[in-house]
This record gives structure tokens, sequence and C-alpha cells, in this order.
């Protein structure tokens, strides 16, 4: 990591050490130092400081992707320290700003983009409380409202009212926070931060809510849409969002479990797939599309081919993929553009080994990111993998969780995985031989740590001392059990388990009172 720091950025950290002396000196500071100075803020945490950057921004745009990214003074990326106290500083700065008594011909501000904002697993800030995008989500939007009510009770200068300044977040909308948000999204034309969602994801909530807060975001600015979890929307919802609202700029498609089922497709059901097909198709920037865990059988080129912009990310892990869906995939026009590909879930060795190395071979130029969990890879299969990885050079993360691979196995292939130049995240199995003689694959979650911890902890050791030798420090090399990092959902968790207990709670009514029925 290039952390050198220039005379200015050691001069401007001497500083803002100093909150007091800093915070006074603010009017004299050229305009130009002030990104120099917010950065220099953000690494020592000086709440204060940056609270005071923000209020005064002398600048037309405020860019936290840019401010806290490497710079000629300081090489060193901050924006994946989600830091609680820099970022309500900020924020509660930007509110601000708008109530500040100079005059507002002075302002200039007209761009905040909170966009570039990273959430990550490990936290390097000294406070160790984060700022998840739900969280920045809830208090932009309670900003924005106490904001509006302020203006409205207090005897503001009217030149406030003039203010306009468009506020780029990605937002992240679930049960708990949606009346609220929904409240800054409605009275957004009134005030003087205007939040301008350029990403949406939505989590918990009822169908009824997704509709209606969709449409408040100005879909026609959206680039990344993400409906995960526990929003139940299946086809016949998805084509009704598709007729009714237009999503011109997208470029990423995230649909919940279970959105198709060709299992219980009807002759209506394959329209409705054909007329999903073709309003993707009209979406002309669309580039990622995550459909995991749908069943799909038989049906990827009826959904793909209407695509006219090539994908260059694709999920469709447990979606029950058969050969004529491989086939499509390695022949397509994606095939030559696929940055990122997970086909999890699928007995690929089994079902389609060659089409499989075709596809790999037509993405490996560009390939960055392979997703391969659960797909019984075993031993006697490592060598062809290692044949159709070799072409990859450019692989930054391979993961490969679940397969029935023994520790000799794992050795082999990551002697092989130290000579992709670019990789640096690999997700491997507990290895076969760690677990008991009768275990079945794929391993249910009560069997998964059912395994010798001992044993794994010596294979893993091994796997990284042979990165050690090969001086591939740089290569994170781990086994997450139930499944890599997500943010949001770590961020959500609670709410997330409420809702399963609450769900299983209502199931188990409805059967009771089914059964009491029936006696």
């Amino acid at each position: 990591r290039g952390t050198m720091k220039s005379l200015r950025f050691l001069s401007a950290e001497a500083f803002v050490s100093n909150a007091e002396f800093a915070r006074k000196s603010l009017d004299a500071v050229v305009h130009n130092l002030f990104p120099l100075l917010f950065k220099a803020s953000y690494l020592l945490e000086q709440g204060e400081v940056i609270h005071d950057l923000v209020e005064n921004w002398p600048l037309v745009d405020f860019n936290m992707g840019k401010l806290l990214g490497p710079t000629v003074d300081y090489q060193e990326d901050l924006s994946h320290r989600t830091c609680s106290v820099c970022l309500e500083s900020c924020l509660t700065g930007l509110r601000d700003y708008v109530l500040n008594h100079s005059s507002p011909y002075m302002k200039r501000l007209k761009v905040v983009d909170l966009t570039g904002i990273k959430d990550v697993e490990v936290q390097f800030c000294e406070c160790k409380k984060t700022m998840g995008r739900w969280a920045r989500t809830q208090l932009l939007s309670k900003l924005c409202v106490e904001l509006l009510v302020y203006l409205q009770q207090a005897q503001c200068n009217p030149g406030t009212f003039e203010i306009s300044i468009d506020v780029l977040i990605d937002l992240f909308v679930t049960e708990r926070n949606y009346d609220l948000v929904m409240h800054a999204l409605l009275k957004k034309c009134h005030c003087p931060l205007k939040i301008c969602c350029v990403a949406f994801r939505s989590d918990n909530l009822t169908l009824q809510k997704f509709f209606y807060i969709i449409k408040l975001t100005d879909p026609s600015l959206l680039r990344k849409l993400e409906i995960v979890h526990n929003v139940h929307l299946e086809m016949e919802h998805l084509e009704i969002l598709f007729n009714s609202i237009h999503f011109p700029l997208l470029m990423s498609l995230t649909l919940p479990a279970r959105t198709f089922n060709v299992q219980r497709f009807t002759a209506t059901d394959e329209q409705m797939l054909t007329n999903i097909g073709e309003k993707m198709g009209e979406m002309t920037q669309l580039t990622e599309l995550c459909l995991s865990f749908s069943i799909l059988t038989g049906r990827i080129q009826k959904l793909l081919s209407p695509l006219k912009t090539p994908l260059k990310m694709l999920d469709v892990s447990n979606c029950s993929l058969n050969h004529a869906d491989m086939a499509y995939l390695a022949n397509s026009f994606h095939a030559n553009h696929f940055e990122s590909l997970d086909l999890s879930g699928h007995d690929i060795p089994e079902l389609y080994p060659s089409t499989f190395f075709k596809l790999l071979s037509c993405s490996s130029s560009v390939l960055r990111s392979l997703t391969l969990e659960e797909c019984n890879i075993q031993d006697t299969h490592v060598n062809m993998l290692i044949l159709g990885l070799k072409t990859c050079q450019k692989l930054q993360e391979f993961k490969f969780v679940g397969n029935p691979m023994s520790s000799q196995a794992l050795k082999h292939l990551f002697t092989f995985l130290c000579e992709l130049p670019m990789l640096k995240n690999v997700e491997f199995p507990v290895p076969r031989d760690c677990y008991p003689i009768d275990i079945t694959y794929p391993i249910d979650d009560a069997s998964l740590c059912r395994f010798d911890h001992q044993k794994y902890e010596s294979v893993a050791d091994e796997l990284n001392l042979i990165l050690l030798q090969a001086n591939r420090e740089d290569v994170k090399a781990s086994t997450p059990l139930f499944g890599s990092y997500d943010a949001a959902v770590q961020e959500t968790n609670n709410e997330l388990g409420a809702y399963l207990i609450k769900s299983f709670k209502e199931t188990l009514e409805k059967f009771a009172s089914s059964f009491n029925e029936m006696s």
C-alpha cells in the first residue's frame, strides 16, 4: 500500500490535529486546500473539524469517493472507512451548510456525491463504530425532514430556500426506515438537500411499499436496483414493475430468490417471461444481472437473448441450468465480456464440463471474479480446472467453497493459484478429509461445522505457507462457512432475523388453524 505522505499532507495533519485552532482558522484557509484538510481530518477522525469544513465548503462539488481516494499528497484510499464519527459529522455539516448565516450568494455547492463510500468487513478507524448504507440512508433522510421542519418554523433568510444541492446516494430501505425515507422523498422538491438515488436496495419490505417507494426515487436516474431478502417479488410482479416504470440508466439488477420457477410454467408464464426479456432488452445500459436461486432450466436464452448490451456480471447460482442453458452462455455474445461469473450450485463436471470450459476460455481475457461453490468439483477434476484457469490471467477472486476436495488436491491447486498475477482473494472449502467419512455433499447446515477443526487449521497453515513461499502474501485465503461477507445483511441482521421469526410464527399459526378446522 502506498502510504507515503507529502509535506503538504503532513502539514494538513498538524493543522487539523488541534481541532479548536483549526476551526477558528478556517476563514483564513484558501479554498483549494479544503479537500486536503478534509482527507487529513478524516484520517485522524477529527469529527468537529470535518463538520466545519463541510459547513463552510467553498467549492461547487463534494465527492466523497474522490476526496477520500488516492491523491497526490496521500495515496492511501480511505473510502472504505465508514467511520460513524466522520460520516455523521459530514452529514450534519451538510445540513448546517444550508442553515449557515453566511450569504446564500457565497454558497457555491451544487452536488454532493456519497456513492463512493465502500462498506467492507474490516474497519481501520479507531472508534470502531461504522455507519453502513442503511444508517447513512436513515440519517440523511432524518436530516432532510428535520431541515424542512426547521425552515418552515424559523425566520430564515429568504435566499436559503433558493439553495439546491443534489445529494447522490445509494439508498437502502427496509420496513424499519421506510416511513422516514418515504417522507424525505415525498418532500424532496421543497428541501434544499435533494436526495438523488443512484442505487436502491430493498430488504424486508411488502410489495405495496416497494412499488410505492421505487416510484418516489426517480427511476430515470437509477443505475443499480437490488431487491434481495424478504421482498416477495414473483414473475408477474416483475412484469408489472417493468411495464409501469422505465429504467433507462439501469446498469445492475438483482432479483430475489424464486422470482422465476419454470417447473410450474403455463403458456401464459412463457409469454410473461418473453415480455420480461424484451423489457430488459430496452435497458441498454444493463451489464450486471443476478438471478440466483430461481429455477430457470432451459430458459436462459429466452431471458437474455433480447439484451443489446453484453453482460459483464452474471450470477445464475442455484438456477438449475441444463446443457442448453450452458451452451447458450458459452456461444452468446456475452461470453467474451464476463468479468464476474457465478455458477454455484451446478454439477459442472457431471453435466457440462466441455461447455463450461468453452465459456471459461471465451471470458478468460477479462474474467476478474469466478465463483464455483458446491459444484461437485473433486480431486479428479483439479488438473482440468487448472488447465481452464491458466488463461485467466486477470482473475482477482476465486471462490469454490463447498466442493468435495481433499487437502492434497487443495495444495496442488494453491501451488497453481500462486501463478495468477492479479489474484487477491481465494475462498476454499474445508477439505473432505477433515469431515467424517460418511459425509455427503452438498453438506447440510447442521453438518457444516462437524469437521476436525485442528486438522483444518493445520491444512490452512500449509496453504498459507504455499502462498508465502511464492511471495504471494497479497493473496487472502479463507473459508467462510456460511457465505461471503455481506455488509447489508450484517447491518440489518437483527431486523432480518425478527422478520424470519415472525414469518415462521405466522406459518405455524396457519398450520394450527388448518389442523383445527380439519379436526
